[in-house]
């Protein structure tokens, strides 16, 4: 079992370095501006990962994952992919071990790979598309009773 999740992990980690090479400059001359303003129009918006408060979010620095109470969050994020299929990035998963009580509890820092994917409207504005599913993959050490890799649905 645990040479399957160290597997997981490697594929995951190398996925995302092959994923996240810069982007070549294109050769091509620049299009006039009702050419570029056409083209713009034409490409599909990158899709946004919503927070607790029903705000649209593009490369957000942190993220809470658990809205109801705040015990589980992302912090210093920095994204090193974010287009129409995908965003990758690496920050901190803070989460409170709620010993003796989660208002008692400490807050305890782990290093996480973060992967959104899914795009799909938003019921809130259709013409938004945002992730749908936000997976983690701890790279160190990890919560009691948590996977190296876990998968949450987004809300919508």
């Amino acid at each position: 079992m645990r040479t399957h999740t160290l597997r997981t992990v490697i594929t995951l980690c190398a996925a995302a370095l092959l994923t996240a090479g810069p982007a070549p400059a294109s050769a091509a001359p620049a299009a006039s501006p009702p050419a570029a303003r056409e083209q713009a129009g034409r490409q599909p918006r990158q899709p946004v990962l919503v927070d607790c408060l029903w705000h649209p979010r593009t490369q957000p620095g942190a993220f809470i994952l658990a809205c109801g109470d705040g015990n589980s969050r992302l912090s210093s994020l920095g994204w090193t992919q974010w287009n129409a299929q995908a965003a990758v990035g690496r920050g901190v998963n803070l989460v409170n071990d709620c010993k003796p009580y989660c208002a008692a509890g400490k807050f305890h820092s782990y290093p996480v790979l973060v992967r959104l994917e899914r795009p799909a409207p938003w019921k809130k504005d259709p013409q938004v598309r945002r992730f749908t599913q936000l997976t983690l993959v701890f790279t160190g050490a990890r919560p009691e009773g948590y996977d190296r890799v876990v998968t949450y649905p987004l809300w919508d």
